[in-house]
């Protein structure tokens, strides 16, 4: 399930790309399937470390006859950590994701302050973050929601984040919204508790979810397609580095 989408980036034999917050490498893997691009995933977690690293891996012996990376694919790295102070020359990548990262960080600003300085003139930045709506309304359901150890410390709309963005130097060049099946899930999810798995409105619904991740019927992408401009869970950018 993606947020980003790969076709967005520009990505050709020869480009690099940075995964920033890399969680358990859902974007990074799309490059398995891509031409020539060196691929970097960092998170600050070691567990998340270690899960994409495998999963690449993964993919790798797989082969493209089963599903896995193609012949072409480029050279992958993982690296722990701090998006503070990454550990790479400036101007390093063509390409910087960061997905549903930046609500949790204390320090966004200086968090795309590094980013930027890693990013070459003229690259692309994907960012997305959760949907003010959609995000408003599970803090209203759930004081555990927006307590959580690690959890989200604000919310953006997309004005603000839009101008943050111009502010540390970038063009904005294109926004969609996303995951618009996933905000009726999260808000079950609220209102019966953040954790209880076994409430059977949340076990049906994710059965959904799971359908659609799998089999990816037309019912469900003509839903989501409807939906992402009104209830889209997250709001995405893509913005080119002056």
């Amino acid at each position: 399930m993606l947020t980003i989408e790969p076709t967005r980036l520009r990505l050709e034999p020869g480009t690099r790309v940075l995964d920033l917050g890399c969680g358990e490498g859902r974007h990074i893997r799309a490059t398995r399937w891509m031409a020539g691009v060196t691929a970097v995933a960092l998170d600050l977690s070691e567990k998340e470390v270690v899960a994409t690293a495998t999963s690449l891996r993964e993919l790798d012996e797989m082969g493209p006859a089963k599903g896995g990376a193609v012949p072409e694919a480029g050279p992958w790295g993982v690296v722990r950590g701090d998006g503070y102070e990454l550990p790479f020359a400036a101007e390093a990548f063509d390409c910087v994701i960061i997905s549903e990262v930046l609500e949790h960080l204390h320090e966004d600003d200086a968090a795309l302050e590094e980013l930027t300085r890693v990013l070459r003139p003229g690259g692309i930045l994907a960012v997305s973050v959760p949907r003010e709506g959609p995000e408003a309304i599970c803090w209203a359901l759930s004081h555990t929601y927006r307590n959580t150890l690690g959890g989200h410390l604000r919310i953006y709309s997309r004005a603000a984040l839009r101008q943050k963005l111009i502010d540390h130097g970038y063009r904005i060049v294109a926004t969609h919204f996303a995951h618009g099946l996933h905000s009726p899930f999260w808000w079950l999810k609220c209102i019966v508790g953040v954790d209880n798995q076994d409430a059977l409105p949340v076990r049906l619904y994710h059965r959904l979810l799971v359908w659609d991740l799998m089999k990816r019927p037309l019912v469900t992408r003509l839903a989501e397609r409807l939906l992402n401009p009104l209830i889209g869970k997250s709001v995405v950018f893509y913005a080119v580095k002056g």
